[in-house]
């Protein structure tokens, strides 16, 4: 059975889900360096307004964040689930967990920039394409 937990205490996690979040992250595509991920994983989850973690046997097997001013608005942001563990409701869970959250803090306004083969999976869970709205991203000259 999987149990969700948001992270209150990073400094509190031990290396081994350390270890598990990093492979989550390195799993993704969205880390490249070799250096040791402890501080900039603790950092990371510190500088967000929440970070779920999803655990099946005492092993991390999903993450997701949401950043936020707040107040009023909030990005939900890293969501990924294991291989092995997708297609059985985790990643939805973590999607609803993180908006219930968001909801109960009294941000209003949530929104996630998906990666182009997760459309259709936050479209599922209520997510719509906003009209007349591109995201960009600021590229190094």
């Amino acid at each position: 059975m999987t149990e969700y937990c948001f992270v209150t205490q990073p400094d509190t996690l031990e290396a081994t889900e350390i270890e598990d979040i990093h492979s989550l992250y390195a799993s993704a595509g969205w880390w490249d360096s070799e250096d040791d991920p402890t501080a900039h994983i603790l950092d990371l989850i510190r500088g967000s307004h929440c970070f779920l973690i999803a655990a099946e046997k005492g092993r991390i097997v999903g993450i997701g964040r949401a950043i936020s001013d707040r107040i009023s608005d909030a990005y939900i942001q890293d969501v990924t689930v294991a291989k092995e563990y997708r297609l059985q409701g985790i990643g939805l869970n973590i999607i609803k967990q993180l908006v219930s959250r968001l909801r109960g803090d009294g941000i209003g306004w949530v929104g996630v920039i998906a990666e182009s083969n997760s459309h259709a999976f936050y479209e599922n869970v209520g997510f719509r394409s906003m009209v007349n709205c591109t995201p960009l991203l600021l590229q190094d000259a």
